[in-house]
C-alpha cells in the first residue's frame, strides 16, 4: 500500500470514512457514506496532491443486507489504484448522487447499475435501461433475483432444466458425438 497516499486519505477525509483505509488486493480502498460521494469525488478529483482524473470503473454490489456502489479510480500521484466504497444503500430505495458532474463517461456505468441492480443515480440525466428490455421489471444482479426454475434447487432437485444438455433436433449419433477410430 501506498503508504503516503493513506495517510493523505485518512487527513483529508477522516471524519467520512465508514471505516479504515485499507489495502484490498493490488488496490487501496476507502469506504464513505452515500451521501458523501459528491464532496469526496470531487476532492480526490480537484484536490492538486490527489488528482484522481480516470474513472475505470464503476459498478453496484449487492451484500444480501444493503446495496453498495464501487468507484475505481486511478491517479498520476500514486502507484495504487483506489477503490471507493459507498456503503450502506438501502435496498428499498437505493440512491447516490451522480458522478456524471466529474466523469461523462460515468452515465453508462451508471445506467449499467441500475439497470443490473436498482441503484437510482440522481442528477444522471438518461437512467434508463441499457441491457435489458425497457419493460424489464427486475433487477438480475441482485441477490434476491430468481430464475424461473430456483425452486429446483432443492435438495434431491436433480439437474436443473437449464443446465440440462440437449442436443439439436436433427442431429445424428455421429453429430452429437465424436466416435475415436478405435472405438
Amino acid at each position: 500500500m501506498d503508504a503516503a497516499l493513506r495517510a493523505r486519505l485518512e487527513t483529508r477525509f477522516g471524519e467520512l470514512l465508514t471505516g479504515p483505509v485499507r489495502q484490498r488486493h493490488d488496490e487501496t480502498e476507502m469506504r464513505i457514506g452515500p451521501g458523501s460521494v459528491p464532496e469526496v469525488l470531487r476532492t480526490l478529483h480537484d484536490e492538486p496532491g490527489l488528482r484522481f482524473t480516470l474513472l475505470a470503473d464503476l459498478c453496484g454490489v449487492d451484500t444480501g443486507t444493503d446495496l453498495q456502489v464501487v468507484y475505481h479510480l486511478w491517479s498520476e500521484t500514486t502507484n495504487d489504484w483506489l477503490r471507493v466504497v459507498a456503503d450502506g444503500l438501502p435496498r428499498e430505495a437505493p440512491r447516490v448522487p451522480s458522478a456524471t458532474f466529474l466523469w461523462k463517461g460515468a452515465e453508462w456505468l451508471e445506467r449499467e447499475a441500475w439497470d443490473m441492480f436498482g441503484i437510482v443515480f440522481e442528477g444522471n440525466r438518461d437512467l434508463r435501461r441499457i441491457l435489458m428490455p425497457d419493460d424489464y421489471d427486475s433487477f438480475p444482479l441482485r441477490k434476491d433475483f430468481h430464475l424461473p426454475d430456483d425452486a429446483s434447487r432443492s435438495p434431491g432437485g436433480g439437474v436443473r432444466p437449464m443446465e440440462r444438455a440437449n442436443p439439436p433436433a436433427d442431429a445424428t449419433a455421429d453429430t452429437v458425438r465424436r466416435r475415436s477410430p478405435a472405438g
